[in-house]
């Protein structure tokens, strides 16, 4: 008779691990990968690694549209994003919440967009191209929520 040991590697019942925010610029605020998992649905899947890269480009991608108006805001003598006069929601800056959800939903998109770098075919090749307006309605939310940051409008239309 042989002795059978079983051995849990990992209870599912305990929470991911902590991850720390990403340290951003000192204008614009940390971003934390536990809020942007949470809020954007991110599977368990996406390891923390692929996380943090995906945060760190879209970081630096809203980073590079906002650095004339972060610029304009500094020069005004204001230090922070938190600090811009704007109109507030639950007691938090409606600037900072659209910075958020402009960087969330870019990330988003490369993560989306990224999973698909997997050899698929047949029936996995139509899922992954359900997933393109998927990726366009994010990157589309992204430049939005950048526009609200600038205070400007969405669209332009021009009569010829």
């Amino acid at each position: 008779m042989s002795d059978f040991i079983a051995t849990v590697l990992s209870d599912p019942a305990d929470p991911a691990p902590a991850l720390p925010p990403i340290a951003n610029d000192g204008f614009f605020p940390d971003i934390d990968p536990v809020m942007w998992r949470e809020q954007m649905r991110i599977r368990d899947g996406v390891t923390p690694a692929r996380m943090r890269e995906a945060l760190i480009a879209a970081i630096i991608t809203v980073g590079r549209d906002l650095a004339g108006w972060a610029a304009a805001r500094r020069a005004e003598g204001i230090a922070s994003l938190a600090l811009v006069p704007a109109d507030t929601i639950d007691g938090v800056s409606v600037k900072l919440l659209a910075y958020r959800r402009a960087v969330f939903t870019a990330a988003k998109a490369e993560v989306v967009e990224h999973y698909r770098d997997i050899d698929i075919t047949g029936a996995g090749q139509r899922k992954s191209d359900d997933l393109d307006p998927s990726v366009t309605e994010l990157r589309r939310d992204s430049l939005h929520a950048i526009r609200d940051v600038l205070g400007v409008t969405r669209t332009t239309i021009d009569l010829i």
